[in-house]
């Protein structure tokens, strides 16, 4: 009782607004003496009477429904993979839905209220992305080429903070070898990759893991030409000789592998 007194004293003191509110719970805090480690009602339930249950499992019911409401109004993306905004709703949506259900002293219609606004509020934006390209650009983002003809475009790589092997293990998930037999990769807006192959393959880098040397021992290789470690760029191998890769400055080279 004494330390309740001492602390809206002190809030007091320090001319910070004292609701009713802020003084119960103040009075409710629990005390030192209180906590007992194998209290399981109080560990399971906390200080909520078991009759609170009932309400939680009808305000749970409330909520889901009110939800599933709302995400059928949001769209089909809702389900599908996610933009920027669209990721930015679905964590907004855990955090609103959760207070409502758990906490008496809050009511439903504010959590409802608010989810109403999200879904008014991710209508107005891709309202504004399918009218003005500019505005799909900032709030969608846009795509990005990873791989031209077989080579590795590193600059793009690196805006989309994509390492090499990540880009690897997506071309071999798609049936790719080697890099001759890509014609463009696309990064797009939504985090998926496009893959687009060679109506003719050519030689070019292997996209094997580097600690699989049985599969790399197997590959046929290119007799004439080599292909640059880093951006797959193929060149004659009497001119990468003691050469730096014309398309990244590069100085290694490996096999490249043929076409199949």
């Amino acid at each position: 009782m004494l330390s309740n007194i001492l602390t809206i004293s002190v809030l007091a003191t320090k001319k910070i607004s004292i609701t009713p509110y802020v003084i119960d719970r103040i009075k409710k805090a629990m005390k030192k003496e209180e906590i007992q480690i194998w209290d399981w009602q109080r560990i399971l339930l906390g200080n909520a009477p078991w009759e609170f249950m009932l309400e939680i499992a009808l305000r749970t019911i409330i909520i889901y429904l009110a939800l599933v409401i709302i995400m059928r109004l949001l769209g089909k993306r809702m389900n599908a993979q996610l933009t920027i905004t669209e990721l930015a709703v679905m964590i907004m949506l855990g955090g609103i839905v959760s207070v409502p259900m758990q906490i008496p002293e809050r009511g439903l219609v504010h959590g409802i209220i608010v989810l109403i606004c999200v879904l008014f509020l991710q209508r107005g934006i891709n309202w504004l992305a399918f009218k003005y390209r500019k505005a799909e650009l900032i709030t969608q983002g846009d795509l990005q080429v990873l791989v031209t003809d077989g080579v590795l475009d590193r600059n793009e790589m690196a805006k989309a903070s994509l390492s090499r092997e990540q880009l690897f293990a997506n071309l071999r998930a798609g049936n790719i070898q080697h890099l001759g037999q890509v014609k463009r990769v696309y990064l797009e807006a939504d985090g998926e990759f496009s893959i687009y192959k060679q109506p003719e393959p050519k030689p070019g880098l292997s996209v094997l893991p580097e600690k699989d040397s049985e599969l790399h021992r197997a590959e046929p290789r290119a007799e004439d030409v080599c292909a640059c470690l880093q951006c797959g760029q193929v060149e004659p191998k009497g001119k990468a000789q003691n050469t730096v890769c014309p398309h990244c400055g590069c100085g290694d080279w490996t096999y490249a592998v043929n076409k199949n």
